[in-house]
């Protein structure tokens, strides 16, 4: 079995306004920085032995912390980057339920069924995260693995983990400096251990956008 720690990077500067943030850049909030401090001392007893993570900054920075608590090199990994939102990049959640109703009301009914316009689907996020499960489970069985990614990806994780459709994406929490216990194996039989863990914030947890 290998153990896969999944952690969503801290907050960002555009998190707490609800602006989608796609591949673009935003730096993480002085909250932000803090929460990751938080989340790495309670990563301390999960005995990570390779941290991969998202290049972006908000979860590269968020991986740099726990790496630095740990004593691990974050090792960027583009298969575990945010969906490329395309038109959808930069704009409020209430900008995009104006320009974008259609679509909007889709995204969160029918997940499955959206590609957004000049970016992805979920299908192809799907496709590369369920690739890097398979190279993790090739090159690292019976090793403790962390991740730091995004919600997009980490939801697309536990569908493929779970082997269920892509309709369920919004099943699953995913709170900034959250993080999951995955066990992996390599005949299917996988296993969410825990899911979306936040108590080490106290009181700097934030609760996610529902549309984020």
């Amino acid at each position: 079995m290998l153990k896969l720690i999944v952690v969503r990077h801290a907050e960002s500067e555009w998190n707490p306004i609800g602006r989608y943030q796609g591949l673009l850049d935003p730096d993480l909030t002085e909250r932000g920085v803090e929460q990751a401090r938080r989340l790495a001392k309670a990563l301390k007893k999960e005995n990570i032995q390779v941290l991969f993570s998202s290049p972006l900054k908000r979860t590269f920075k968020t991986a740099k912390i726990i790496g630095e608590e740990i004593g691990l090199e974050p090792i960027p990994e583009e298969r575990v980057i945010e969906i490329d939102h395309g038109k959808w990049s930069g704009l409020l959640v209430e900008e995009v339920k104006q320009k974008f109703p259609k679509e909007f009301e889709k995204w969160l009914k029918e997940p499955h069924r959206v590609k957004f316009e000049g970016g992805e689907s979920l299908l192809d996020v799907f496709k590369r995260v369920k690739n890097f499960l398979e190279f993790l489970l090739k090159n690292y069985n019976e090793k403790t693995v962390a991740v730091v990614s995004h919600t997009v990806p980490i939801r697309c994780l536990y569908c493929a983990v779970l082997d269920i459709d892509l309709s369920k994406f919004w099943s699953f929490g995913c709170d900034n400096a959250s993080y999951s216990v995955v066990y992996l194996d390599s005949e299917g039989r996988n296993v969410i251990q825990k899911l979306n863990i936040t108590c080490h914030l106290g009181d700097l947890y934030v609760e996610a956008h529902k549309a984020l």
